[in-house]
Formats: C-alpha cells, sequence, structure tokens
C-alpha cells in the first residue's frame, strides 16, 4: 500500500492518478472485506470455471456503471458550482444504511437452494453485487472518490472517463482471483464438483461471509 500511495504522489497522469486511486481503494479495509465476499459469491459454482471468470467481469462492470454514472452526475453537478461535500454527505448517508441490511438479507435468503433464489446466484447476481458494493462507500473510498478522484475529473478535459478507469482498478483484484480460481486451479474445481455436498456447505460458508460483512458494515455505521 505504502508502494502505491508513493506512485500515486509522484504522479501528474489524470488517468495513471485514477487508476491508482481505485487500487488503493481496493486494497483499503472496507473495499477489501466487498471484494473477499464479492469472490466468495462468484466462486460459488467453483466446478464451472467460465462462469467464474465471467461473475468476476461482471462484478467489474457494475461497479463501473455505478461509479461512471455517479460520477457524470456529480462532475456535472460540481461544474456548476455546487459543494462536493454536501454532496458526499448524502450519498454516504443514504449507501450506509442500504449495505447492511442487504448483505444480512442475502445472506439469510440469498442462498437457500430454491428456484426464486437462482436468478440471484448467477450473472445478474454478479453485477448487481458490483453496483452495490461500490456505492458501499467508507472514510477511505469516499476520501479518494469524491474528496480526490471527482474534483480531478471536473477540471481534466475528459474527465468523464477517469471514473470507468477508477472502477476497473477498483474490481481488478476481483477479476485476477476469479481467473486463477477459475484457470490456474481447474483440477481442484473438477474434483470438487464431484462432491455433491461441498456445494451445499460452500454455499452455506458463502452465505456467513455475507452475514458477517452485513454486521461488520452495521456495527461501524450504526454504532
Amino acid at each position: 500500500m505504502d508502494f502505491l500511495q508513493n506512485l500515486l504522489d509522484n504522479s501528474n497522469i489524470p488517468v495513471i492518478t485514477a487508476f491508482l486511486l481505485g487500487l488503493l481503494t481496493a486494497i483499503s479495509p472496507c473495499p477489501l472485506a466487498t471484494n473477499i465476499t464479492a469472490i466468495g459469491f462468484i466462486s460459488k459454482d467453483i466446478g464451472n470455471r467460465n462462469k467464474i471468470f465471467l461473475g468476476g467481469l461482471l462484478y467489474t462492470l457494475g461497479r463501473v456503471v455505478a461509479y461512471t454514472v455517479l460520477g457524470i452526475i456529480l462532475i456535472s453537478i460540481l461544474k456548476e458550482g455546487s459543494s462536493m461535500f454536501s454532496l458526499q454527505k448524502g450519498i454516504n448517508e443514504y449507501s450506509e444504511m442500504l449495505i447492511a441490511p442487504v448483505l444480512i438479507f442475502v445472506g439469510v435468503f440469498g442462498f437457500s437452494g430454491t428456484g426464486r433464489t437462482e436468478k440471484l446466484k448467477g450473472n445478474l447476481g454478479s453485477l448487481l453485487l458490483g453496483v452495490l458494493f461500490a456505492l458501499a462507500f467508507c472514510p477511505t473510498s469516499g476520501l479518494f472518490y469524491f474528496g480526490m478522484l471527482i474534483p480531478m475529473s471536473a477540471t481534466e478535459p475528459g474527465g468523464y472517463l477517469l471514473p470507468v478507469v477508477y472502477a476497473v482498478a477498483t474490481g481488478l483484484p476481483v477479476v485476477l482471483v476469479a481467473w486463477i480460481l477459475a484457470y490456474s486451479v481447474a483440477g481442484i474445481g473438477q474434483f470438487y464438483n464431484r462432491i455433491q455436498i461441498f456445494q451445499k456447505w460452500f454455499n452455506r460458508v458463502v452465505a456467513a461471509l455475507f452475514i458477517a460483512v452485513g454486521i461488520y458494515y452495521a456495527y461501524i455505521n450504526y454504532l
């Protein structure tokens, strides 16, 4: 992390700065917890290599959609002279109120194996999870996004593309882990695929992970 921080301090190229801010966000405590949770969600079907990697890409795409749409809105508002502090305060308040109950709900009801939850477990679930986790701002990610990325984007030509670069960087660790799980440990996936009981227990582990991270967010936001 110190290495990335040093690179950021010496960067004067907006695209590189946005990318480094995204990487620093990805390894910060709160986003790291959500990325670990996302990896658990994506890797549920460990025997299906392509599905795991596609899930990582869709999770990152969800982050791109969330950060880009929000960035376009904020940059436009900021260029009109509005205060970033008041905008950040409002977004943080609502996102923090939302993520903890959603994670706990998904953990309790989203991995029951019923037909109603199959869509949540699939590609749509990975995409929506990326959107949700992107909007789960904590102090560090809020500082990087609202305090550094958006003000810089508002002053740079083509600044609307910088949130895209930032978003890709925030999801890059998940894509890399998804690729490793999908293609570097394929033998492990095939082994587990032969053990039917593994899938049921692994789903329970992922559900417990969602609940734990939801409780963590509830603790830091409400207590």
